[in-house]
C-alpha cells in the first residue's frame, strides 16, 4: 500500500482529491492538512510514503514545508498539486526538495499515476511545466560540461521519463541510462532527479 497525506487549504478541492486517491485499491490516504506547518507535523507523525501538496497556503505554503521535512529528514516524497505553474514557483519547489510537480488541471488519472510514480522515486512534472522547461534547453555552461547525450538523458529527466522510456527513446539499455545520471549527478553535484533538474536549470542547461 502506498500511504499518502493530502495537503490543501481549500476543503472542497482536498475532499475531491482524497476521495479520488482513496478509491484506489493501492492507496491508503492516512491523513489531512490545511497548510505547510500542519503538513510537517502530521508528516513526522504518519510517516506517509507521498505528501500530496499544495503550493501556496495561508499560514506556511507548500515549500516552506518541503524544506522544513527535508531538514527533519522525513522520508516522504513530496508532489506538488498546484494551479501555478510558473518557472519560479516549479523550481523553487524542486530545489526545496519536491519529487515532482503536478498542475491541479491534470486529469484524475494523471494525478493517480504520478502518486504512483513519486512513490517509486521517479520525477514527475506536469506536461505542460516539463514541456516548457525542455522547450528552453540550450548548451550547458563550460563548468556543468555535459556531453551531448548526457543532455539528451536530462531533457527526457526534466520531462518526467522513467528509465526505461529513456532508454527506449534513445536505443540504449537501461543500465547505459543510470549511467549517464550518475555522471550527470557529479557534474552537476546533484543528489537525485528533481535536484538535478533545478541544477541544471539554474545553471543554464534548461532555463
Amino acid at each position: 500500500m502506498i500511504r499518502i497525506l493530502v495537503v490543501d487549504d481549500h476543503p472542497v478541492v482536498r475532499d475531491g482529491v482524497v476521495g479520488r486517491l482513496a478509491a484506489e485499491p493501492d492507496f491508503e490516504v492516512v491523513g489531512e492538512a490545511d497548510n505547510g506547518p500542519e503538513a510537517v507535523r502530521r508528516t513526522a507523525a504518519l510517516d506517509p510514503d507521498v505528501v500530496v501538496m499544495d503550493l501556496r497556503m495561508p499560514g506556511g505554503g507548500g515549500v516552506e514545508a518541503v524544506r522544513a521535512m527535508k531538514r527533519r529528514r522525513l522520508r516522504a516524497a513530496v508532489l506538488v498539486l498546484t494551479t501555478y505553474d510558473t518557472d519560479a514557483d516549479m523550481v523553487a519547489a524542486i530545489e526545496a526538495g519536491a519529487a515532482g510537480y503536478l498542475l491541479k488541471d491534470a486529469p484524475a488519472q494523471t494525478l493517480v499515476e504520478a502518486v504512483r510514480a513519486t512513490a517509486a522515486g521517479e520525477t514527475v512534472l506536469s506536461p505542460a511545466v516539463a514541456t516548457r522547461l525542455a522547450s528552453h534547453v540550450r548548451a550547458p555552461r563550460r563548468s556543468a560540461r555535459l556531453s551531448a547525450r548526457e543532455r539528451e538523458v536530462l531533457v527526457l529527466v526534466a520531462r518526467g521519463r522513467p528509465n526505461r522510456e529513456i532508454a527506449e527513446e534513445l536505443f540504449v539499455s537501461e543500465a547505459t541510462v543510470k549511467t549517464h545520471l550518475a555522471h550527470i549527478y557529479d557534474k552537476l553535484g546533484a543528489a537525485d532527479r528533481a535536484a538535478a533538474v533545478a541544477t541544471a536549470y539554474e545553471l543554464g542547461i534548461l532555463g
